[in-house]
């Protein structure tokens, strides 16, 4: 079998749903990546297979350039049973509270705003760096690590590096690898630091930080200061990555301005457009594992040990989930009598949160969008000529200017009576 390495790297989001498609659509597809055997799974079957531990583990299968880049080594990504479950409760407690989320969107509004009063007195705005910096100022305030005025461009530019990143050879990867470093240092001091001054006895009430610096994982033991700044990270990084979400709505926003009126009325449409925005944009292209034992699916044979890839732009625009896929409709989530099952939509993964590799951050994306989504839609601005396409062969994408905006002015009052 051909090593697909190149072609993958070549194609991007297009390889995986290419390979599909030559093999006339088949569930599962045999691939060779990096000189490893694999397989390649679609569907939402699929999606069940993929996140039982039975069939497929993490430990050892998140490639070294992942780690030191993306996820961080020791990262929950990377565990399996117990371990990743007990590791995995410190997100859950963080991320799934409603009244945390609803703080960090409401964190997110204020420094958006600050933001916009700064934009208005600028010849040209990049959304995506902007975006970037208003993220990182709320996540940081949030979850209760400092951050200094002066630093926080350059750590919001590390945040975003990481993610930029991962999938890549070259500069791009070294700037990912040197961000991932400078920031696991600065929070290992911090996690250090907040250890030295005491913590609360119950963490679940304390910030993001201390309920980091507190966690006791199952073996009875904290976190050591790396591990504990590597999860910290795991907070922050996702957040600021929600600027890829936020351009691509500037982006929809743009080519489809009538949800521009619909955002301002209709609180429901702001939800219905942020998971239409992470169904229709490109974000992860998949996910993978290794074969926890020897196994068949979709009529193919998986070897323990072997590659488990599992399709996530594919099944986001496949038309049997997704009727007409590639229509921008952010009604098909809102319309009334939809029931939008759980693995229906897996941009950020699939599989219970609580039980398995699914990302427990999914309803901060959601809210963040939902906050910040019809904020810019009001925003009075120019966009000038530039090149918003959106490259499928770069992992991860986004529209090639980063949507510049010229002119942003102040919203018009609404009328009276």
């Amino acid at each position: 079998m051909p090593d697909s390495t190149a072609p993958l790297l070549l194609k991007g989001y297009a390889w995986l749903p290419d390979l599909r498609r030559r093999a006339h659509d088949v569930p599962a597809v045999p691939v060779r990546l990096l000189g490893k055997r694999g397989t390649a799974l679609h569907g939402k079957e699929a999606v069940d297979f993929f996140y039982d531990e039975k069939h497929v583990r993490r430990h050892d299968a998140m490639p070294g350039p992942v780690l030191d880049t993306l996820f961080g080594r020791g990262a929950v990504h990377t565990l399996d049973g117990e371990a990743h479950r007990a590791r995995k409760a410190l997100f859950l407690d963080t991320l799934k509270d409603p009244a945390r989320v609803a703080a960090l969107a409401r964190k997110a509004q204020e420094e958006w705003d600050r933001a916009e009063a700064d934009w208005r007195g600028r010849d040209r705005v990049v959304l995506f760096h902007e975006s970037a910096r208003v993220l990182t100022r709320a996540v940081h305030d949030w979850a209760g690590v400092p951050l200094p005025a002066d630093e926080e461009e350059a750590t919001a530019r590390d945040l975003v590096a990481m993610v930029d990143g991962f999938a890549t050879v070259g500069p791009r990867h070294v700037r990912a690898r040197l961000a991932r470093k400078r920031q696991e240092g600065r929070l290992a001091r911090l996690i250090g630091e907040l250890r030295s001054a005491g913590l609360p006895p119950e963490p679940e009430h304390a910030t993001i930080a201390r309920a980091v610096a507190a966690h006791v994982d199952a073996d009875g033991r904290r976190l050591d200061p790396h591990t504990a700044a590597v999860e910290l990270l795991n907070v922050l990084r996702p957040t600021v990555a929600v600027s890829w979400f936020l351009t691509f709505s500037a982006h929809a926003l743009h080519r489809w301005p009538e949800h521009r009126a619909l955002l301002a009325a209709d609180e429901r449409h702001a939800w219905g457009f942020a998971q239409e925005v992470r169904r229709f944009y490109p974000f992860a292209p998949f996910t993978g594992g290794l074969a926890a034992t020897d196994t068949e699916w979709g009529g193919v044979t998986i070897p323990e040990g072997s590659l488990v890839l599992l399709d996530l732009y594919g099944h986001d625009h496949d038309p049997d989930l997704w009727p007409d896929p590639y229509s921008f409709d952010p009604a098909r989530f809102t319309r009334e009598g939809v029931v939008i099952g759980r693995d229906d939509l897996v941009p950020q993964g699939g599989g219970d949160p609580a039980a398995g590799h699914r990302c427990p951050g999914e309803d901060i994306t959601l809210a963040l969008l939902a906050a910040l989504v019809p904020r810019l839609a009001r925003l009075p601005h120019e966009v000038p000529d530039q090149d918003l396409s959106i490259p499928l062969s770069r992992v991860p994408t986004l529209p090639r200017s980063g949507y510049v905006m010229e002119r942003v002015r102040a919203e018009a009052p609404a009328p009276v009576g």
